[in-house]
This record gives C-alpha cells, structure tokens and sequence, in this order.
C-alpha cells in the first residue's frame, strides 16, 4: 500500500471509530479481529508451551510461537489488503473500516468514564467495579484515589498502545501494518507476563511489543503535552517537565512517557507503589503533583484525551494531504 493510500485510511479509520465504535450486535455475531488473534494465540499456548520442557526449549517455543501468529495475521490482512486496493475508493473505506477495529478511541473513553460515575454514583465500591475491567491491579488494594489514579493511567497508557500505536502503524504500512501491531499487543497481553508459566514462553511477545511501541509512546506524549497547551486548566509546561524527569525512570521502557506526560499536564502524581493481586510493586511515581486524585480529575484527564484524539486525526489528515500533493 503506498503511503498516501495508508495515510487516508487512517484518516477515515479514526474518524468512522471515533463515530461509531464497535457495534456490540457485530461483536455478539462474529466477535472481534482481537478475540480471533486471541483465540489463535490461545491455541498456539496450549500446544507449545509445555512445563516439562526446560527453559530455553520453552523460550525457542514462544519465539516460533510469535512468528506463526505474525504469518497467520499477516497473510489474512495481507490478502485483504489485495482484494480490497484494486476497488479504488470504495476498496480505501472498507480497509478503513477494516482498520478501526483495531483502534479504541471510543471504547477506551467509555471505560474510563464507567470509572468517573462509578465513583459518583456507587460511592468506593461503584469506582473499584468500574476499574477493574480496565487494570490488572487489585481493586480492593484501592482508596478513591487510587481507583481514580488507576483509571487516569490506565488512560494514558491505553491511549498510546491502544490508539497512537496501531495508528502509527496503520498510516506507516496500511491495514497489514496495523493487525501485526495488534497481534503483537495481544500476544504481550496475554503470555507476556513475568510469571512461572510465560516467563520464557512470552519472552519474544513482550520484547518486540516494547520494540514496536516505542516510537508511539514518544507520539503519545507529545499529543498529550500540545493538548494541555490547548485546555485550560492543563500545563503542557508541566506535561513537559514530567516526561523528561520521569518518563526514564518507568519501570516500563514506554508507559513512562504517556503516563508522566498525564501526570504532569494535570498536576498530579501517578504510577507509584501499587498492588497486582497479592504483589505490591515499588514503582517510581510520575509527575509530582497531587496523589489524591478524584472523579473531577478523571473527567479532566478524559477532556485532555479527546483534545490529543483530535490533533492525532489532524495529523493524519495534514500527513495524507502533504504526501498526496507531494505524489502528484
């Protein structure tokens, strides 16, 4: 796919995602492109990852089970990216429909706000259920500011891996570009975690997601620092300060730049020492602002994130505009 053709369909991927979402009749019929990844990453676990094998066969294991799910994912998409480009217009609005499944623009700013009137309306208890869907953390471990923490980090670091991520590679290389980020993202979701069953088997997922989501986590932040120049009651002077003080320091080689960037825009400390089940981890804090955040920050944190949505499809549409008068 030629760069100003990715470049369009990013433009109308964002646009139709932020408008319409996932229609949740289509995800009850057919599910969604994430569970078909997440069925086949399934499948390939149980059949490779066995706990009698040593920890290098195991490890070899996870990194051929990475390649098939990049063959697989990549041939699919592959092939409808083939059929679909000959068709012109019509070929480009259905690769962009295509591609805004895997895009959460609208679905992350839902989950989020359920957080914010969680809180409002079901007190602690009500926050603790909303934000459990969206973080791994232990809900109960959670005070209301912890709940409206979790909440804002899991928004700032979502909008990079679950946004500006698969839209920087939508617009790089097209709609096969993309669904490879995603399986990647998935496959680091699922076995990429430091335990005794997938800390050799997801080695390769989690190491090439950190790759593949380096250069959006940078974008993130920069989105999130314009956006505070742009919103009152934002510093993108602190946002900046955040990243470059903070951002390092992340125990993660990209949320840091997301999450400090948040912190710092709004004046407010996030990350910091948290609890996964009956794990407390000593992260370091990014931003040093308030830790006692609330709903009304959450709600301010959900502002600052659809200013940065929108000036990421401004970018997207000045790119497509610059490199198709550059082409002709």
């Amino acid at each position: 796919m030629a760069l100003s053709d990715s470049l369009l369909t990013l433009s109308l991927a964002l646009a139709a995602e932020a408008a319409f979402g996932y229609p949740h009749r289509l995800y009850t019929w057919i599910g969604h492109p994430v569970t078909w990844i997440g069925g086949l990453i399934k499948g390939l676990d149980r059949r490779l990852n066995r706990e009698t094998w040593s920890f290098a066969r195991r490890r070899a294991a996870g990194i051929l089970a990475l390649l098939v799910l990049l063959a697989v994912t990549g041939l699919a998409t592959g092939a409808l990216e083939h059929l679909l480009l000959p068709l012109g217009l019509v070929g480009l609005a259905l690769l962009a429909l295509l591609s805004g499944t895997f895009i959460a623009q609208r679905s992350l700013h839902e989950h989020v706000a359920a957080v914010s009137k969680g809180l409002r309306e079901g007190g602690l208890e009500g926050g603790r259920a909303a934000v459990a869907m969206i973080v791994g953390r232990n809900p109960q471990s959670l005070d209301e500011a912890g709940v409206s923490r979790a909440a804002i980090e899991s928004l700032a670091e979502n909008f990079s891996d679950g946004i500006v991520a698969p839209a920087f590679w939508l617009g790089l290389g097209g709609l096969t570009a993309a669904a490879l980020y995603k399986a990647t993202n998935t496959a680091d979701s699922m076995i990429g975690h430091r335990t005794p069953r997938y800390d050799a088997f997801g080695w390769a997922a989690a190491r090439f997601d950190d790759l593949v989501n380096l250069p959006a986590s940078r974008l993130t932040a920069l989105l999130i620092v314009a956006a505070a120049a742009l919103r009152r009651g934002a510093s993108a002077q602190g946002a900046w300060r955040a990243v470059l003080r903070d951002a390092p320091h992340h125990r993660s080689p990209n949320a840091g730049w997301p999450e400090a960037a948040m912190a710092g825009a709004l004046g407010l400390r996030l990350a910091g020492p948290r609890v996964y089940g009956d794990v407390r981890v000593d992260d370091r804090w990014m931003g040093n602002g308030r830790a006692e955040a609330n709903a009304d920050d959450i709600d301010r944190a959900l502002a600052l994130y659809r200013t940065s949505c929108l000036l990421l499809f401004a970018l997207a549409v000045g790119l497509a505009l610059a490199v198709g008068l550059i082409a002709r």
